[in-house]
């Protein structure tokens, strides 16, 4: 398995990666309909993403940014998004992502790494906590999911240098 940076030919391969994988059991947007918005825009840039390859074909990404503009919250980078395609799972792509994430952001001089999960997403939260994640807040009830109401679980983790 190879980790790397994104490129800007990875487009069509994320973008149908990303409508491959979308579920409700982790997106408060809905399902993706034709015509399809581009993978790479303004908000999801190009340099903000780690793609995980098997036998040379992209299998995952993870989404890594600072999650504020304000200076005084330039130690921290927040995971917006993970996805690995389903024939890959259980082969380890999701923890790689998650271990490439966290050394990016300290090469970026991050301190702490957070996320936002979906409470009933059982897998993801486990997988989290099992990489040194902890819950931090919950705010219940926060999406309205399929005609049942969500929590938004916020996670974060030191990130020792």
């Amino acid at each position: 398995m190879l980790i790397r940076p994104a490129v800007l030919d990875d487009e069509t391969a994320l973008a149908e990666l990303d409508r491959r994988t979308w579920s409700p059991l982790h997106s408060v947007q809905p399902e993706p309909q034709p015509p399809y918005d581009p993978f790479f825009t303004q908000r999801n840039r190009v340099e903000h993403i780690l793609v995980a390859e098997l036998a040379g074909r992209p299998v995952g990404f993870i989404r890594l940014v600072p999650p504020t503009p304000l200076v005084c919250n330039a130690h921290v980078r927040q995971i917006q998004g993970l996805a690995v395609d389903e024939h890959a799972r259980g082969k380890g792509v999701a923890r790689a992502l998650l271990g490439a994430a966290c050394q990016e952001a300290r090469r970026q001089g991050a301190t702490r790494l957070t996320l936002r999960v979906l409470g009933h997403n059982t897998p993801a939260r486990r997988l989290y906590a099992s990489e040194g994640f902890t819950v931090e807040g919950v705010l219940p009830g926060e999406f309205l999911l399929e005609g049942k109401y969500v929590d938004d679980v916020l996670m974060g983790r030191a990130l020792d240098h």
